[in-house]
């Protein structure tokens, strides 16, 4: 059974998260402010977080930039769950880690749905298969990445990212072929979120990250060689 652990000060908000993901087959714990929230995150090691932005105590952006700065709890999935809808407030939260953004009011069945999609990511039969390109090394067996034998820490969603366009190196990845297979969604969100997870990535590849090639007009391609 997956772990979710739910961060959201509305408690009827929570309440009718809860009753629909446990519907689901999650198992579901939380709080209703940010306090401790790291230390709580160390505790259960959820699969997943859902994380209010405007806490009464607490600002959930901090949150997540404590969560991402931890190497044992940088790979949690986190979902912005979050009355700041602005393009420049999605963009802030997918830069800062964030997997997902979801601006309120949403349905509970949206968010079950997006919960469903990024804890999918895990799953598929190939991921011990390890990978080498260039100086970038994938360790598929400790979910572990390299670069001249430096260790990188990803995020779940940025290392599936990153071994997606190692595994089909050398061919274009359209945006939404990459929303399909790596974030799990079926049908097109806003594909700019993969621009910034793409940025996101070659920042923490460092020089290696050059070897990301922009297709304009179509998307991404790792490069041969």
């Amino acid at each position: 059974m997956k772990k979710i652990l739910l961060i959201e000060d509305d408690t009827d908000l929570f309440s009718l998260l809860k009753y629909n993901l446990e519907k689901e087959g999650f198992s579901l714990s939380g709080q209703h402010t940010g306090k401790g929230a790291i230390e709580l995150c160390r505790q259960q090691r959820p699969d997943l977080i859902l994380l209010d932005i405007m806490l009464p105590d607490s600002d959930g952006l901090d949150i997540c930039k404590g969560l991402r700065s931890h190497a044992e709890l940088a790979h949690i999935p986190i979902i912005f769950l979050t009355a700041r809808a602005s393009e420049t407030d999605r963009i802030v939260g997918l830069e800062l880690g964030a997997d997902d953004y979801v601006s309120k009011p949403f349905s509970p069945r949206e968010v079950v749905l997006r919960a469903q999609a990024i804890l999918r990511r895990g799953e598929a039969p190939d991921e011990t298969q390890s990978f080498t390109a260039g100086p970038i090394q994938i360790d598929g067996l400790r979910h572990h990445v390299s670069v001249n034998g430096r260790v990188v820490h990803l995020t779940s969603l940025e290392y599936k990212l990153l071994r997606t366009l190692v595994q089909r190196r050398g061919r274009v990845q359209e945006r939404d072929r990459l929303l399909s297979d790596v974030w799990g969604y079926e049908s097109v969100i806003d594909t700019r979120t993969v621009d910034t997870h793409v940025r996101r990535l070659r920042e923490k590849l460092g020089k290696a990250g050059d070897a990301i090639e922009t297709v304009r007009g179509f998307g991404y391609r790792l490069r041969e060689g």
